[in-house]
């Protein structure tokens, strides 16, 4: 116990940072479900090939794997803004591939809730399956992707280092790194963006006008095909961003990155509020903090228990999340 307030400050900053990328994904599920009143578990692995897209463009660019100092900062501020771009077309593109090849199909015909969760599982594992053929047998045997871990482990591949770690700054006894700020600035960023884009744009109020009611939303001419392909590119996209973030942090990526990592940020998004795109924000650095206390207190296997738990005693008292206002009811 000494232990866990002694580092109750760094503990908080990695929470944040963790948080941070939960809430990213987060945005996705929060989006479609805000909308279309559906979980798309597909996003978890729309996550997962932004992370391969990141380490694409890393290799075509000529930025050298393995090595522990990063580049020049503009050099390496310049790498990894085209690798937040093409992951962002990336992941949204297959986001929005998802919406026309499977979900679009279903809606047309009025498929009942559980196919839409059926296929989008049934993508899941099918994107899992694809990536794991693909790394080992193509991209890693050609050489396009370095492989810096062995021979043990081959579908583990880990992102060049970019950004040198070094400590920027203390706050309440933590250390701060440039990594962190880079993680946690650019994911509000890219939230407060969101946020204005649906309260103040004319798209947005397009997106809550569907999500609140469709029906009235097509008597006063609002394509709702566009709006949900709209939503799903763009949590696509903001799933490629956590998924540079998440090479910047964390350093490596494999098929199945996306799997619980997914299942957290429906966690996130659930406890904030699904439907709730600042709830997202609050649910993904609760659940983040959440997980680096536990494992102060308790050991790293406990993290994922511990969130679980919260999760289940915040809906006990509160069903909707802790804001719980829907997308559809936003106010601009």
């Amino acid at each position: 116990m000494y232990d866990f307030f002694n580092n109750l400050g760094q503990n908080t900053v990695d929470g944040l940072t963790r948080g941070a990328i939960y809430a990213l994904i987060a945005l996705g599920y929060t989006l479609v479900y805000g909308v279309l009143k559906l979980i798309n578990f597909a996003h978890s692995e729309v996550f997962m090939t932004g992370t391969y897209a990141a380490l694409v463009t890393y290799t075509l660019l000529g930025v050298p794997f393995g090595s522990l100092v990063g580049p020049e900062l503009p050099t390496a501020l310049l790498y990894l803004l085209v690798a937040l771009v093409v992951s962002a077309v990336v992941s949204g593109g297959l986001a929005l591939g998802i919406e026309r090849v499977a979900y679009r199909p279903l809606r047309r015909k009025n498929a009942p809730p559980l196919i839409f969760l059926i296929t989008a599982i049934g993508f899941s594992l099918l994107l899992i399956e694809i990536m794991g053929f693909l790394i080992p047998r193509f991209l890693g045997s050609q050489g396009i992707l370095p492989n810096v871990f062995g021979r043990e482990r081959p579908n583990t591949l880990g992102f060049p280092t970019l950004i040198t770690r070094s400590d920027a700054f203390e706050f309440l006894g933590a250390t701060v790194t440039n990594r962190q700020i880079v993680v946690i600035v650019a994911a509000v960023i890219m939230m407060i963006g969101l946020d204005l884009f649906i309260n103040r744009t004319r798209y947005g109020r397009g997106v809550r006008a569907v999500a609140q009611n469709p029906e009235t939303a097509a008597l006063m001419g609002i394509n709702q095909d566009r709006v949900i392909m709209l939503i799903f590119v763009i949590g696509g996209a903001l799933a490629g961003v956590a998924a540079v973030l998440w090479g910047v942090y964390i350093g490596n990526t494999h098929p199945n990155v996306g799997f619980i990592l997914g299942l957290k940020a429906f966690t996130a998004a659930v406890l904030g509020g699904i439907g709730n795109i600042r709830g997202a924000l609050l649910g993904g650095f609760l659940l983040g903090l959440v997980e680096i206390y536990a494992t102060q207190l308790t050991s790293y296997p406990w993290q994922d228990i511990f969130g679980f738990m919260v999760l289940i005693v915040v809906l006990m008292f509160r069903p909707t999340g802790i804001l719980g206002e829907s997308l559809g009811k936003a106010r601009a």
